[in-house]
């Protein structure tokens, strides 16, 4: 399912350079999908063990921009544009710029922001970025009065913006992780190379990676020669990859675009899986689940095991009104994939939408596991409160809703459900996070 989980609102000021145009007026989406994430985390994975992360502290973000970037920030996380998966052309591509930013991970780069940004959430994490690029956009370098969370001057986010000197070591650790899981750092080139071009512009029509990741003929002249002399230059991307590469494609294709310029631009004789799945979403979009739901039957009777199609048909039912119906199918993608988090917390909320007090406890077991990997996503927190309440366990529904207040910046719910859950929990594990969130509330908001 991709879903919007918020959007962030970006005041410009006049003096400052447009960040990427009128689209951007009405702010910047996070997207939350349990396929592209996994396929982006099966292709990373080797990369991050290779540096030494553990995969499961790194968490994958995506921005609903159609712009070239990507960026780590506020620890482990790696942030990637919609633009930067649509306008690559194979699985090597996004594992080169993965690299580089796991070479970021792995050098250190983030110890001067790590602590600042510990417990900021996902959407101010993302208007840092934004603003780190924008004051970068500048001609003289000044200060960009973009009003962003706070209030806050850009100047005082700027440390988003890596030097020339970690952007080279980034890419001599991030070549090195390549050459250690045998593959090609041809897509990384690629990459370059399509930046390069675009350093001939103005600052103002850049992708924004060029305004935080400092690109100079010295750098690409190193992956260029790393790849004529490495032993891996001509590794393939595995056949299962590249098809995992349609299909996300296709789905951001299907959920981004104007649905009936999607369903014009597909050749009707095209049968690939990926183009049905396309069409699929596209025709749900319209809306036309008379056509969208046979679609997806197809897939789904092609591939029974294919979580993310069973996913897909619960999200045209439920967001159609047909909850007791959507709840099969969100049930077979998690029992297909127990260990997504994502599709946990979808099925939750379906399981909660049905008002079977019977499902109850279902969906708390449902979000209870989900929260050990989901801590930063607001919905983890908001439908663990219902479920809470609904099971008459109120001192824990408060800890949610404060949890809920730390993941989506609002400090001043954190505080007062956190004095709430304080009063109402016996001691114990649970009242002491809740002692912890009130302090962190108090030393993250303002008075």
């Amino acid at each position: 399912m991709v879903r919007i989980i918020s959007r962030l609102l970006l005041i410009v000021a006049a003096a400052s350079v447009a960040l990427v145009g009128p689209a951007r007026a009405d702010g910047v989406a996070i997207l939350r999908d349990a396929e592209i994430e996994t396929s982006l985390r099966t292709w990373a994975t080797p990369i991050w063990l290779a540096a030494g992360l553990d995969p499961a502290a790194v968490h994958i973000y995506l921005v609903d921009d159609p712009q070239l970037n990507s960026f780590v920030a506020g620890g482990q996380n790696l942030f990637m544009n919609t633009g930067t998966i649509l306008r690559s052309q194979t699985p090597n591509q996004l594992i080169g710029i993965m690299a580089h930013e796991t070479g970021h991970m792995a050098g250190g780069h983030l110890a001067r922001s790590e602590e600042a940004m510990k417990n900021a959430s996902i959407e101010s994490i993302i208007g840092m970025a934004i603003g780190a690029a924008a004051a970068a956009a500048t001609s003289s370098g000044a200060p960009v009065a973009a009003g962003m969370l706070g209030g806050e001057t850009v100047a005082e986010r700027s440390y988003l913006a890596f030097s020339v000197t970690q952007e080279a070591s980034a890419d001599q650790a991030g070549l090195s992780f390549l050459d250690k899981t045998h593959q090609s750092a041809r897509g990384l080139l690629q990459f370059f190379e399509i930046l390069e071009q675009e350093e001939l512009l103005t600052s103002a029509h850049q992708d924004p990676y060029l305004r935080t990741h400092p690109l100079t003929s010295q750098r690409i002249d190193y992956v260029r020669n790393h790849v004529l002399h490495s032993p891996y230059s001509d590794a393939k991307d595995p056949p299962e990859w590249l098809e995992m590469h349609r299909r996300i494609k296709a789905k951001l294709i299907g959920f981004l675009q104007p649905p009936q310029q999607t369903l014009a631009a597909i050749k009707p004789d095209d049968k690939s899986v990926a183009t049905r799945y396309e069409r699929a979403i596209a025709e749900y979009r319209v809306p036309d689940l008379g056509k969208a739901v046979p679609e997806i039957d197809g897939l789904i009777h092609d591939e029974p095991s294919n979580p993310y199609f069973h996913e897909i048909k619960g999200q045209m039912l439920f967001e159609n009104g047909r909850i007791g119906e959507a709840l099969g199918p969100y049930t077979e993608a998690v029992r297909l994939k127990p260990d997504n988090a994502l599709l946990r917390i979808e099925l939750s909320q379906v399981q909660l939408e049905t008002n079977d007090p019977a499902l109850v406890p279902k969906a708390l077991a449902n979000l209870e596991q989900a929260s050990h990997f989901e801590d930063r996503n607001p919905d983890t927190w908001h439908f663990l409160a219902i479920a809470y309440g609904r099971s008459n366990q109120m001192g824990m529904m408060a800890l949610s809703l404060a949890e809920e207040g730390i993941a989506n910046g609002d400090y001043h719910q954190a505080r007062q459900q956190a004095a709430r859950a304080i009063k109402l929990l016996p001691p114990g594990l649970a009242r002491q996070q809740a002692e912890d969130l009130q302090g962190e509330a108090k030393r993250e908001g303002k008075p």
